[in-house]
C-alpha cells in the first residue's frame, strides 16, 4: 500500500543545508487510519508531501498503490495526485466563486471530465457527508467544519486508496474537528481506504489504530492502538514522550 525506504530530503536556507529527512523508512500494508505525529520541525510534513508526491525525496524509495512515485515526471505526479490519491490540507483550498457541487468535481474537471458519473459521484459524497442540502451555496455561506467536509468530498471523488491529510483541522475549532476525525475514521473502516495524517495533537492522533513518532528527521518509533482498553490523548502524550526522551 506505502511503502518509504531509505527516504533524504534537505533545503537550502539561505547558506544553511537543513535535512528534514534523514532516511526514513515507514511500511503501511492494511487500510486504516494513521498518523504521522512529531513536533514543529521534525519532518512530517515534508515526508507527507514526500508520499503524495507534491514533491521528491534527494533519495530512497517511495512506493504507493504499486506505484514509484519517486521515479514520476512531473506530468505523471500531477494526474497521479488527481486520480490515485485523496489530499486534504489545513486550508480548505475551496475556489470562493463555485458551490460546494463544483468545488468537489473540480479534479475531474481540471482532468476534462464533465461526464453525468462525475457529477453523481460528486452529489452522493456531499450526501455522505451530511451535506446534501448545501450543494448550491458557495464556500462563504458554509461552516469552516462544511468547507473542510467539502474538501474531503473533494479527495474522495475518484475513490482513492490512499487519502493524505495535513493537518486537516487546524483551522477548525474543538467540535468541529472532532467531527473530522471521526468522519476520517469511518471513511478508513467502511470504505477500505488507507487515511495518513499528520499532526501534532494527541487527541487527534487518539482516533488512530497507528501512529508513526517523528523527530528531527526520523521515524523514532511507532505506537499502536490496544485492541481493548482506552487509548486517549493522555496515554499517547505520555508514549511519545517516552520515544522522544529516548531518542535524545
Amino acid at each position: 500500500m506505502i511503502n518509504a525506504i531509505g527516504v533524504h530530503k534537505s533545503f537550502a536556507i539561505g547558506t544553511r543545508k537543513v535535512h528534514a529527512l534523514r532516511g526514513v523508512d515507514l511500511t503501511i500494508d492494511t487500510p486504516g487510519f494513521y498518523a504521522i505525529m512529531g513536533r514543529s520541525g521534525s519532518g512530517k510534513s515534508t515526508l507527507l508531501h514526500m508520499l503524495s508526491a507534491m514533491d521528491r525525496p534527494d533519495k530512497g524509495e517511495i512506493i504507493v498503490s504499486g506505484k514509484a512515485i519517486h521515479s514520476m515526471s512531473e506530468a505523471q505526479a500531477t494526474m497521479f495526485r488527481r486520480k490515485d490519491i485523496g489530499v486534504i490540507f489545513q486550508a480548505f483550498n475551496l475556489i470562493p466563486t463555485m458551490t460546494a457541487l463544483e468545488n468537489v468535481q473540480l479534479p475531474g474537471l481540471l482532468a476534462g471530465d464533465q461526464s453525468k458519473e462525475l457529477v453523481n459521484r460528486s452529489h452522493e459524497l456531499l450526501e455522505l457527508l451530511g451535506l446534501g442540502d448545501r450543494t448550491t451555496h458557495r464556500p462563504e455561506a458554509l461552516s469552516g467544519g462544511e468547507q473542510q467536509r467539502v474538501a474531503i468530498a473533494r479527495a474522495l471523488l475518484y475513490k482513492p486508496a490512499v487519502i493524505f491529510a495535513d493537518e486537516p483541522t487546524g483551522n477548525l475549532d474543538t467540535t468541529a474537528s472532532e467531527m473530522v476525525w471521526a468522519m476520517l475514521k469511518q471513511i478508513a473502516k467502511e470504505q477500505e481506504v488507507t487515511v495518513v495524517m499528520v499532526t501534532h495533537e494527541p487527541v487527534a492522533a487518539s482516533y488512530c489504530q497507528r501512529l508513526f513518532v517523528m523527530n528531527d528527521g526520523q521515524i523514532v518509533g511507532t505506537i499502536d492502538a490496544p485492541e481493548e482498553g482506552a487509548f486517549d490523548a493522555g496515554t499517547i502524550a505520555t508514549r511519545t514522550q517516552h520515544l522522544l526522551s529516548a531518542t535524545q
